[in-house]
């Protein structure tokens, strides 16, 4: 009896909390369907929500938008656009410091959470994963001595959740190991291992 219940937890506790964050996610996309006016809307033409419709329809904007910016004439509507929210004052701080992290993230030049790195924390002789997010820049670096990295020392089992440290190159090893790997060793509080690779090297070699 206690092996048919393990093994039935087993199966259904991750089914069950991926269906759960799926049900969640597309409860948050399908908010999107607000944006169209209410003659168009599916209560409208069918007198209930559809569930899913929302988060079509989000994937089309994100398709849409991004079918714009790649092109000539896009470009040149983001860029004045962008011109008109950089002469408000609040919105300009706002916006500029999420694109920049954002653009940081998601663009491919980009190099935050492209590195794993193995540290020392919260105390020497501990060690746990971490994330290069970049270098320590301006007023920062020059009060730094020596060559230090920029890094994102997430916490277990939520990873949203962390610390950022600035550490020395040479107390930073740089593991064999790809983002998704990491993130599962980290939410699976080291029971899902990553597979061997070849040996690491340190951030400095």
């Amino acid at each position: 009896m206690k092996r048919y219940l393990i093994n039935g937890l087993l199966v259904l506790v991750p089914l069950g909390i991926t269906v759960w964050v799926l049900y969640q996610l597309i409860g948050i996309m399908d908010q999107s369907m607000e944006l169209l006016p209410t003659a168009w809307q599916p209560q409208t033409w069918f007198g209930r929500r559809i569930p899913g419709l929302g988060a079509i329809l989000s994937v089309i904007i994100v398709l849409g938008t991004g079918m714009i910016a790649t092109n000539f004439f896009g470009r040149r509507i983001l860029e004045g656009w962008e011109r008109i929210l950089g002469r408000v004052p609040v919105v300009k701080s706002i916006y500029y410091s999420v694109k920049q992290v954002s653009d940081t993230l998601f663009s491919d030049s980009g190099q935050a959470f492209r590195k794993v790195l193995l540290v020392q924390y919260p105390r020497s002789g501990s060690w746990t994963i971490a994330f290069q997010t970049g270098q320590p820049g301006g007023s920062v670096a020059r009060h730094l001595p020596g060559d230090y990295v920029s890094v994102y020392v997430p916490t277990t089992p939520n990873p949203t959740s962390g610390f950022f440290l600035m550490m020395p190159v040479n107390e930073v090893i740089e593991l064999e190991m790809t983002v998704d790997e990491a993130l599962k060793y980290i939410i699976s509080m080291g029971v899902v291992a990553p597979s061997n690779k070849t040996a690491d090297t340190s951030v400095g070699a």
